[in-house]
């Protein structure tokens, strides 16, 4: 059987790690799976990156230990071996899985590491749906979001940020077609990960593409790419997808916008006037996007605590 750390305490104790003058985490007893007390004691600073690291090696060794036990399955039944032998090679398989962890294993580690790390840095009480995460990244057609592979293009550090900056723009946009400003606010903010996933140009400049617009033949401005998933019959795969740039984040919203305007496809979304759910619910049936989640996630966020925050946060009146 082997012990996981847990990672949820947040009861600081005397002599704990993070505590003024309390001596470093010793992790070092990690390294023997037998060690029960040694990992117990990771517990007294969850969030510490030697706790995090230890974590997330003991994690990568589960798996590590399932695939061995699957080699031996496999060969079991060609073989034949005493109870006290089949003892001695878990014994084995769960050593050897630990010390594979440690030294690079199968890369796991590193990357549960880095997940647990974000995790520990944000504030207390931070909505799941503004934590870290692997989006879908779904969307094809006229419009596409960047894979969570592609090289960040950060803009913005939060959701409030986010809205203080592209909201007054989306507003104005939103006036001219008649349609409540938060279901294109909603959309931006699923297409940039709340302006924290871009495409980049082949500079390096994140392309201020709000609304995951493709470059297609037509378009004549400046360009950037990135890796995405797209569905197409119902089957995701990943495809790199050349985006239009923007100067500016009004180029964008207002290049949005015409598209709005001039394209039948999306006359639903636009005579939803003032009601924001008429109008997600709208461009999730248009075809917009081919991810067939893509309605059900606006909606996410539309409805989610995330946007009542931000909204509050930044004191946008609308």
């Amino acid at each position: 059987m082997t012990t996981l750390l847990p990672i949820n305490s947040s009861m600081a104790l005397p002599g704990d790690a993070g505590v003024p003058g309390a001596p470093a985490l010793d992790t070092s007893g990690a390294s023997t799976y037998t060690d029960i007390n040694a990992l117990a004691a990771l517990k007294r600073d969850p969030n510490s990156p030697q706790a995090i690291s230890a974590v997330a090696e003991q994690v990568e060794a589960l798996f590590l230990q399932m695939m061995l036990k699957s080699m031996r399955d496999a060969s079991a039944a060609l073989e034949t071996e005493s109870n006290e032998m089949g003892m001695y090679q878990d014994m084995f398989d769960k050593q050897v899985a630990l010390n594979l962890s440690q030294h690079q294993g199968l890369g796991l580690g590193s990357l549960l590491t880095r997940q647990l790390s974000a995790a520990a840095a944000l504030p207390p009480g931070t909505p799941q749906e503004a934590r870290p995460s692997a989006p879908a990244n779904s969307n094809t057609g006229r419009a596409a979001r960047p894979d969570a592979s592609a090289p960040a293009a950060t803009m913005l550090q939060t959701a409030s940020e986010f809205v203080r900056q592209v909201l007054p723009t989306i507003s104005r946009a939103a006036e001219r077609l008649g349609v409540n400003p938060l279901g294109m606010l909603a959309q931006a903010a699923l297409e940039t990960g709340w302006g924290k996933r871009m495409a980049r140009t082949a500079e390096g400049t994140p392309s201020l593409n709000m609304f995951g617009i493709k470059a297609g033949d037509s378009w004549d401005g400046a360009r950037a790419s990135a890796n995405t998933v797209e569905f197409s019959g119902g089957l995701a795969t990943q495809r790199h997808t050349v985006f239009r740039a923007y100067a500016s984040i009004e180029d964008s919203v207002g290049d949005f916008a015409n598209l709005l305007k001039g394209s039948p496809r999306y006359r639903d979304a636009v005579a939803a006037g003032g009601d924001a759910q008429a109008y997600v619910n709208s461009i999730g049936r248009s075809g917009y996007a081919t991810d067939p989640e893509y309605g059900n996630k606006l909606n996410d966020i539309l409805n989610g605590s995330t946007l009542r925050m931000a909204l509050n946060a930044s004191g946008v009146k609308l």
